[in-house]
């Protein structure tokens, strides 16, 4: 299945059920009064967030979703039933745009959490309503209001702990489908990836990581190349940007890397620099012997720049799972900040 992140979609709330015209009818009332009962409510358009869900896929042909209408009201003073509410699923991380202004009309991210889309239309009142001391015999009802009815845009940025940036091929789906169930296009070739890839890393005592890994980066992503803005907005969500760099590349090339994507995440948003940042330096199997004193070397210009740096193998799993302790640890600081932040 293709990934999806962007849908235009059209809804339309039920209408309102028309009020009805009736009078008493029994024998030996020949001049019964009025009994018409009021229309039901229409049926609401509902979001509804569900976290099963991590693309826009299902908007792909089914673009029109309408509720049911309310019912009419009928005689002996009974009410129209109301429509059923119409429920749509979307993933969490949808944004909800007004497609003439662009204005962001919800954003939706938590699981369960609900908006509505459109409105019903209100029943209309039927004659027994109208019944007055000088009006005795209403012999009119209400229509009932029509539903409320819009095209709207739908957006996907999704939701992470951690995204995985890099340039091609410097291994991030290898890394994410040993640290996850996730199961990425891995191959010896740049772009295996093509769409954006979301993986659940379960640790040990019931933690776990959520990573996001977007196709590899190029020179000129932030300005669309490679569609590289389409891609960047999947990361703009996470708490931790860990940085995947080939280290066989050698110490001028890892500060090439380096610098060549923090010039792409600035040029798309200067927030994204503004969140924690690791450097995982992978394939440190291919160092050899004196790899470590290798790596030591290789990475102190980025330490000296206070970056955090971790040597990892993706193919071995050397070094995974002291990074992964590492990244749920700078996880959990940043979410008792923002805890303490609200207080």
């Amino acid at each position: 299945m293709n990934f999806l992140d962007e849908a235009k979609i059209y809804v339309k709330a039920g209408d309102g059920g028309p009020g009805c015209v009736s009078f008493r009818r029994e024998r030996f009332v020949p001049r019964g009064g009025p009994d018409g009962g009021d229309g039901g409510k229409g049926g609401d358009v509902v979001f509804v967030v569900d976290p099963s869900l991590n693309t826009l896929s299902d908007f792909r042909r089914k673009k029109r979703f309408c509720a049911e209408n309310g019912q009419a009201g009928r005689g002996k003073s009974q009410h129209g039933r109301s429509g059923k509410d119409l429920i749509v699923r979307v993933p969490p991380g949808t944004i909800v745009r007004d497609p003439e202004t662009g204005h962001i009309l919800k954003d939706l991210t938590a699981p369960g959490e609900k908006w509505i889309a459109a409105c019903g239309g209100k029943g209309g009142k039927g004659n027994e309503r109208f019944k007055s001391a000088t009006r005795q015999a209403p012999n009119y009802a209400q229509p009932g209001l029509p539903g409320q009815e819009r095209w709207l845009d739908l957006e996907l940025k999704l939701i992470a702990d951690v995204g995985l940036v890099g340039e091609p091929n410097a291994g991030k789906s290898t890394f994410l489908s040993r640290v996850t169930a996730a199961t990425p296009k891995i191959a010896d070739y740049p772009f295996t990836t093509i769409n954006p890839i979301l993986g659940v890393c379960d640790l040990s005592d019931l933690r776990s990581l959520v990573i996001c890994d977007i196709p590899g980066l190029i020179e000129g992503a932030h300005k669309g190349v490679g569609m590289g803005q389409r891609f960047l907005r999947h990361i703009e969500r996470t708490t931790i940007l860990l940085i995947l760099i080939d280290v066989t590349k050698g110490m001028e090339g890892i500060e090439r890397s380096f610098e060549t994507l923090m010039k792409e995440l600035e040029g798309y948003s200067k927030e994204l620099l503004k969140k924690d940042i690791v450097v995982a330096l992978n394939k440190i199997d291919l160092l050899g012997p004196e790899k470590d004193a290798t790596l030591m070397d290789m990475t102190r210009p980025l330490k000296a720049r206070d970056i955090k740096c971790h040597g990892i193998s993706a193919a071995t799993g050397e070094g995974i799972p002291e990074l992964l302790e590492f990244l749920y640890g700078m996880k959990e600081a940043s979410r008792k900040n923002g805890q303490q932040e609200r207080k």
